[in-house]
């Protein structure tokens, strides 16, 4: 399985939306998305490179596998 690496956030963005997720609002540089069914908000930060361990905390957030994760990122 390819390892999960920093990525930009227009990127990570892009994952979400194409899960469904729908950006809910905006708190400074932190982009909060939100989607039915999940416990918690996918929380975005606005960086170039978004570290390993957001992707993976969002990853959690969102109940996505890392699979799952890769074919998205494959696909967009």
């Amino acid at each position: 399985m390819p390892r999960i690496t920093p990525i930009h956030y227009k990127k990570l963005v892009k994952v979400f939306e194409y899960l469904d997720f729908r950006l809910d609002r905006q708190e400074g540089d932190h982009l909060i998305y939100v989607k039915n069914g999940t416990k918690r908000p996918v929380v975005i930060p606005m960086y170039d490179d978004v570290p390993i361990f957001i992707i993976k905390n969002d990853l959690k957030s969102a109940d996505i596998s890392r699979s799952e994760y890769q074919k998205i990122l494959a696909i967009i």
